[in-house]
């Protein structure tokens, strides 16, 4: 049986121009251990000994996140590790949503995630099937809310299209973890800062009073830019605040090494709000 493990984060909720950001990253279970002991390594080799996150950016510690970032990247740039991020637009709002929507909100666009952003109905053909494995981040839900949760995550598999693919998600195979002890979600969770920190302008901040940017945020911009210069690489039309295209074959939601996802609910509308500032 094939394997794979998605290991999940999620960052803001509500952005100045794009909220409810997802980032999930895919390995088959074969190469899992040899990837996390070589970030391992490399996170070593450049003394960073604590967690890694977006939010830890600093000039002391650019070059090092520059250089841990890249070799995150060649795993993407191989297809060893697959990069998926989503994220919602502030000016296409759903319609028609109840109550319960709202509530529950959090747990559906996880599914819809989970359902669509990774192609898993395109996976190669198994023998004995593919078995799939999600570890999100510590969750923002009680204990009462992350058990209705994996059930409702687990119920993908009984959907036509996975059933017809042998595409199984168990719900003991859906576990909670701490990014702390997993790299390869660390490295996640700075390529998805990075997105969600250009998407909604904050590399334009300026501390009040001041007419220049923090130092940190043009680090901070400097390795979005560094990043985004690797997905160009062998995506060279890649456009950071659409949907990914399909290149005419919908089989490439697997194949692509690296894709966004702006999900539109199909009952929607368009409200007027601010536009995003050029830089």
């Amino acid at each position: 049986m094939a394997e794979y493990i998605i290991y999940c984060d999620e960052s803001e909720s509500k952005g100045r121009h794009f909220s409810n950001f997802y980032g999930g990253a895919i390995v088959s279970a074969t190469d899992v251990d040899r990837i996390s002991a070589e970030i391992a390594q490399k996170k070593k080799d450049l003394n960073l000994n604590g967690e890694v996150k977006w939010s830890k950016i600093s000039i002391n510690y650019f070059k090092k996140y520059l250089e841990l970032t890249d070799f995150f990247m060649d795993f993407v740039a191989r297809g060893e590790i697959k990069v998926r991020i989503m994220f919602t637009q502030n000016t296409v709002r759903p319609k028609g949503l109840t109550p319960d929507h709202y509530k529950n909100q959090y747990a559906i666009l996880y599914y819809y995630f989970i359902r669509h952003a990774f192609g898993l109905v395109y996976c190669p053909d198994a023998r004995e099937g593919t078995k799939i494995r999600i570890y999100p981040d510590q969750l923002p839900l009680n204990a009462a809310q992350v058990d209705s949760f994996k059930t409702f995550l687990a119920r993908l598999s009984n959907r036509l299209e996975f059933r017809s693919k042998r595409v199984s998600i168990a719900r003991q195979d859906i576990a909670e973890v701490v990014s702390h002890d997993h790299d390869i979600l660390q490295c996640l969770d700075v390529v998805l800062g990075a997105m969600n920190f250009y998407l909604n302008d904050k590399h334009l901040d300026k501390p009040e009073g001041s007419k220049r940017r923090a130092p940190k945020t043009r680090m901070k911009e400097k390795l979005y830019k560094h990043i985004n210069k690797r997905i160009r690489g062998f995506y060279p039309n890649f456009n950071v605040g659409i949907t990914t295209g399909h290149q005419g074959d919908f089989s490439n939601r697997w194949h692509h090494n690296y894709r966004h996802w702006n999900f539109r609910a199909s009952n929607r509308e368009v409200v007027a709000g601010g536009k995003r500032k050029k830089g």
